[in-house]
């Protein structure tokens, strides 16, 4: 009888605890998208209304753009992709402070190259936000004197002189298409649309309790009392055009001569695989994580972030290390006597 009694206080108190949990976890995924915290919809239909909402995405077109995307001969030294800084294999970048582009040159304004993945949910492109879409944006570096070094008509020129090439884009759009410069670059940003990371951190915002160890929990209880959720925020969490250097100067602003767009504004850093993506800053200045999240407390929101606090928040990260979509290396196909040679002046 004694026993009896005793297993079953045991049953209720261990009831009322996890009701107590599921109440708090609750609690904190209701907090969560009151910060404005979005998650990525696990169901491929409400996914593609945000990734595709003209329609524009078709299997053929997606391979097609992923050849474009790892294709060196878009670059007149025949050497640079896409890929080249924005590593699919390493959080879409290239781990290095600046970018390097034609001739081994660095980016003259000293700026680091931004993760191409998720950033089909960015509202703008670029650092200064001067492009408004990804198919707009892959038109810029392959041009770029510093990057790729590529004028249009070298562009069109060599991939017109590649039959398969010609085929692949007829396939993909019609026999009447016109391989031009632009829609060369708009199919690289249809293949970029697809590169989005769901992570263990939507699970937990699509409902399911335990996605999220304790501590990371408590990392984003931090994150959003501090006030991280002013600018990291949406579905990218990054990705829109906030001002800089709101409460102080930032440390190694004198590392680059960037300063934003017209009005000082500067596109946010998705912290979508944060944890992959080294050097911080517009400039890559900053390596260390922790360092990173103490810098924003103090020049964004006028506070300081203790190493405990910066702990916990970068704890929370790990969470957002998101799930790689499968990306083969494709093929590519072979240069012809009509294709332009390597240009390196």
């Amino acid at each position: 009888m004694k026993l009896t009694k005793l297993l079953f206080i045991s049953a209720v108190v261990s009831s009322s605890l996890l009701a107590n949990v599921t109440v708090k976890t609750d609690a904190l995924i209701e907090e969560a998208k009151k910060s404005g915290l979005v998650a990525i919809p696990d169901n491929d239909t409400e996914l593609l209304k945000l990734t595709d909402p003209k329609g524009t995405l078709s299997p053929e077109k997606v391979e097609l753009g992923k050849k474009l995307y790892f294709e060196p001969r878009l670059s007149k030294s025949a050497i640079i992709s896409c890929n080249t800084c924005h590593n699919l294999g390493l959080g879409g970048v290239d781990g290095v402070p600046a970018a390097v582009g034609h001739m081994w040159t660095p980016n003259p304004h000293h700026l680091n190259s931004p993760t191409v993945y998720n950033a089909v949910f960015f509202s703008a492109q670029f650092w200064d936000g001067r492009s408004p879409h990804l198919e707009d944006q892959a038109q810029g570096p392959m041009q770029a004197a510093p990057e790729m070094a590529a004028p249009k008509s070298l562009v069109e020129e060599r991939i017109n002189s590649m039959p398969e090439y010609v085929e692949a884009f007829k396939k993909a759009y019609g026999k009447d298409v016109k391989v031009d410069f632009e829609t060369i670059t708009s199919t690289i940003g249809i293949f970029e649309r697809t590169l989005v990371t769901p992570s263990r951190f939507d699970d937990f915002l699509n409902g399911k309790e335990d996605a999220l160890s304790e501590a990371e929990k408590e990392g984003l209880k931090t994150f959003m009392a501090k006030g991280c959720t002013s600018c990291h925020t949406g579905i990218a969490l990054g990705g829109t055009m906030q001002p800089f250097e709101v409460a102080a100067k930032y440390k190694f602003g004198n590392i680059g001569d960037f300063k934003g767009d017209a009005n000082g504004m500067v596109k946010t850093p998705t912290l979508r695989n944060i944890t992959e993506t080294a050097p911080y800053f517009h400039n890559g200045a900053i390596w260390s994580l922790a360092e990173a999240v103490k810098e924003m407390g103090s020049i964004q929101l006028g506070i300081k972030i203790s190493d405990e606090e910066a702990a916990k928040i970068v704890t929370f990260f790990n969470a957002l290390e998101g799930r790689k979509p499968t990306i083969s290396y494709p093929q590519l196909p072979k240069s012809t006597e009509k294709t332009p040679k390597p240009d390196f002046k």
